[in-house]
């Protein structure tokens, strides 16, 4: 089969195993070592500006201790309706949070604009018997595979300053809009004040990376850390992989790959697109039966709903493959 049911599915970027192979040799333990040491130096550099980093070794891990920084267990995050922290992390979010509420407001394309949540929180009363927000979670790229670029994200930040509330971003492919946005980090990130860095899906085997733009804050994620269990012994082998990925830029070339790979299938869909390509996902309109033939010539996927499929490449989706199945739903 060719697959294109997640960037999740991919094999690990070859660099990945040098580097965890390179860190086989003993150092201090937890994050006392010298790799992990060396991250927040390395972000600081990539983002042009002082922040931590801390390894993880997941993404709901890395959204859920960066919200931990701003939202008190009586207060709520503003989050698309369909974002991953609603739908796809088991509720770890209210675990994580102490039972702080996720608030659900509306967006195309899975983005939120300062307008929707305007409209969600203002009527919200300012009293002891309703939860009030105290910070907002974007997703970069979105669900849908949109990229907010730099305007949009400084309205956000903008109104997220104004109203009191903090910034926060999931980026399990933030890569891939970075990618999309002319390759430049600062950009993609914008003005948030935390950012769960995505590398698993990006060619990376098991870490992710909490970066966090006011650095004080690093005390506090890391007791959380500890105690929410993410505190691996032998941290050294997560902090490789951060380290090799951000080498040379490895993580914005895997990016790329992935994008144009996208752009390839994006080519014989025509108006079956549901939404704008700008990552490395696909949402295509087609019938249960269109979907049973493009399985039958060898390609997987998810569906999605009773008449779409989701396509996503990875960085190591061959061209072959991406044009074949461009060219296969060109055909139906």
């Amino acid at each position: 089969m060719s697959q294109f049911l997640s960037d999740n599915a991919a094999a690990v970027h070859p660099k990945m195993w040098e580097a965890m192979r390179a860190a086989d040799q003993p150092d201090n333990p937890y994050d006392g070592d010298a790799l992990s040491a060396e991250l927040d130096t390395r972000f600081s550099d990539l983002f042009g500006r002082e922040c931590a980093a801390l390894w993880v070794a997941t993404g709901t891990a890395a959204n859920c201790l960066a919200l931990a920084t701003m939202v008190q267990p009586h207060g709520g995050v503003v989050c698309h309706e369909e974002a991953h922290i609603e739908v796809d992390e088991g509720g770890a979010p209210g675990f994580y949070l102490h039972g702080a509420k996720l608030m659900l407001a509306q967006g195309e394309g899975g983005k939120l604009t300062p307008e929707g949540i305007a409209a969600l929180i203002d009527p919200i009363r300012d009293d002891v018997h309703q939860v009030q927000p105290h910070a907002i979670s974007i997703t970069q790229a979105s669900e849908y595979g949109r990229s907010y670029d730099g305007h949009e994200l400084a309205a956000l930040g903008d109104f997220a300053q104004k109203r009191g509330l903090g910034l926060h971003m999931d980026g399990a492919r933030f890569a891939n809009a970075a990618a999309y946005l002319g390759g430049d980090p600062v950009t993609a990130a914008g003005p948030v004040d935390s950012l769960a860095f995505g590398f698993i899906k990006n060619g990376g085997m098991s870490a992710e990376a909490v970066v966090l733009f006011d650095p004080a804050q690093a005390d506090m994620v890391k007791y959380r850390r500890k105690r929410g269990g993410h505190l691996q012994c032998k941290g050294r082998y997560l902090a490789a992989q951060i380290l090799a990925m951000l080498d040379g830029d490895l993580w914005l070339a895997n990016a790329r790959h992935a994008n144009g790979a996208a752009q390839e299938i994006a080519a014989g869909c025509s108006d079956r697109l549901l939404h704008a390509v700008e990552a490395n996902e696909l949402f295509v309109r087609l019938s249960e039966s269109e979907r049973a033939a493009l399985r039958s010539q060898g390609f997987d996927f998810y569906d999605w709903g009773a008449d779409a499929a989701r396509f996503v490449t990875a960085w190591n989706t061959r061209s072959d493959d991406a044009q074949g199945l461009g060219q296969a739903i060109a055909a139906l």
